[in-house]
């Protein structure tokens, strides 16, 4: 039986030769979009066997074709011989279940709620890495806000709104703005509320392909509340994933309450 144990931890070391000691990762596979841009922003191209395949699907200018995806399956994850696999606190649940039972090193990366949760998951991921903590970025200072208050409503997909306790309501306080919605967590807006009580500004962040999620904010009485040059649009990708980019987002908040 010894023997026998002796055998299977051999194959998996033969297998995944990353597996059983601590050396510096060569083989570094992502389970999810989350993990392909940190990857892509902190890694050597070069030490990197694949990204997922939802890098593919939301494609960002500054990740070029160059990266390779792989297809999501066990099987051909075995066959790239991973030393580290990379993977958000929701992704690819199953799979990474299986790549652990085999031995591979595999880091989850919990997704923050706060902005300093932010650093301390971009120190995990430079760990994971054994690259220098000091990569990781800061937490800046408040932007100062107007004398008067500024709201701003971030609108999202089939008409649901940012409220308080979140990453996105610390990102827009943290740029100077004021959030719109006083209530915690995210929300069913109510179209008549926000007519009779129009935000200073709405911040559109959802995908750009049009479709029935958008016809909440396509509404003409929405338009009549805040002007359209009150409306302001940022680059979707920003808000999918916390990261270094987190901190050019609050930048360009502040921008527009100037």
């Amino acid at each position: 039986m010894i023997n026998r144990i002796a055998q299977i931890a051999l194959a998996i070391l033969c297998i995944f030769p990353g597996a059983g000691h601590s050396a510096a990762p060569e083989r570094i596979l992502s389970l999810g979009l989350c993990a392909d841009w940190l990857i892509a922003h902190h890694a050597d191209r070069h030490n990197v066997v694949a990204l997922s395949q939802l890098q593919r699907r939301y494609p960002i200018d500054w990740i070029g074709p160059e990266w390779p995806v792989h297809d999501g399956s066990l099987e051909q994850i075995v066959t790239l011989r991973p030393d580290l696999v990379l993977s958000g606190q929701y992704s690819a649940t199953q799979i990474r279940q299986r790549l652990e039972t085999l031995g591979v090193h595999v880091e989850v990366l919990p997704l923050p709620r706060s902005l300093e949760q932010v650093v301390d998951y971009e120190k995990q991921f430079l760990r994971a890495l054994q690259l220098p903590e000091t990569l990781a970025s800061v937490v800046p200072a408040p932007m100062p806000r107007p004398a008067r208050p500024q709201r701003l409503l971030l609108l999202g997909a089939n008409a649901i709104g940012t409220g308080q306790g979140t990453l996105e309501h610390e990102i827009l306080e943290h740029a100077g703005w004021t959030n719109y919605l006083t209530e915690p967590g995210y929300q069913r807006l109510d179209l008549e509320r926000i007519a009779s009580d129009p935000p200073d500004a709405i911040l559109w962040a959802a995908p750009k392909h049009r479709a029935r999620a958008n016809q909440f904010a396509e509404h003409p009485a929405l338009a009549r509340a805040v002007p359209a040059e009150r409306w302001l649009t940022s680059e979707f990708w920003r808000w999918q994933c916390p990261g270094p980019w987190t901190w050019e987002l609050i930048g360009q908040l502040h921008q527009w309450l100037d």
